[in-house]
């Protein structure tokens, strides 16, 4: 399935893979989907949108066997502050909704920042845009489509 995201980077010219898997509602998580595509869930990115207190909405980019720092995601972002926005606010900001959410193709263009394990791998997956795909890229590719800062600002999840 063609989405957004999906066709952006068509327009643009750059190399990627759709991967599609069955969704289940109860386990969004990060892992889950990294088994179901078959990659290490280091590889398999997730896109948390969050707010910074000087800078507004933003999107955090981290691998998902961590979690998001929020100190170094304020640090990295030039904020004191910043906090994930509340699910009810997610596709209203976005157009997107949990565990569909992608810095690619949105109805805004926010700034992205992108854990520095990035530049890990050779591909990473990330959101297609829509439950159940996934999109697969050159670290590089996605860190110019979505003009990502990559910084630390991830951790191990507790």
């Amino acid at each position: 399935m063609k989405t957004n995201a999906a066709r952006q980077l068509d327009t643009l010219g750059i190399q990627y893979e759709l991967r599609e898997y069955e969704v289940d509602p109860e386990d969004l998580s990060a892992e889950t989907v990294a088994a179901k595509v078959g990659l290490p869930a280091e590889q398999v990115f997730k896109t948390l949108v969050a707010r910074g207190d000087r800078s507004g909405v933003l999107m955090a980019v981290v691998p998902g066997d961590a979690e998001l720092d929020l100190k170094a995601l304020a640090r990295l972002s030039g904020d004191r502050k910043v906090d994930t926005v509340p699910l009810k606010e997610l596709q209203p900001l976005t157009g997107f909704i949990r565990g569909g959410v992608t810095a690619i193709g949105g109805k805004k263009e926010y700034p992205v920042f992108v854990d520095e394990t990035v530049e890990l791998f050779d591909v990473i997956s990330v959101s297609a845009g829509v439950r159940g795909t996934q999109i697969l890229i050159a670290p590089a590719d996605y860190l110019k489509v979505v003009k990502g800062k990559v910084g630390p600002i991830s951790r191990p999840k507790v």
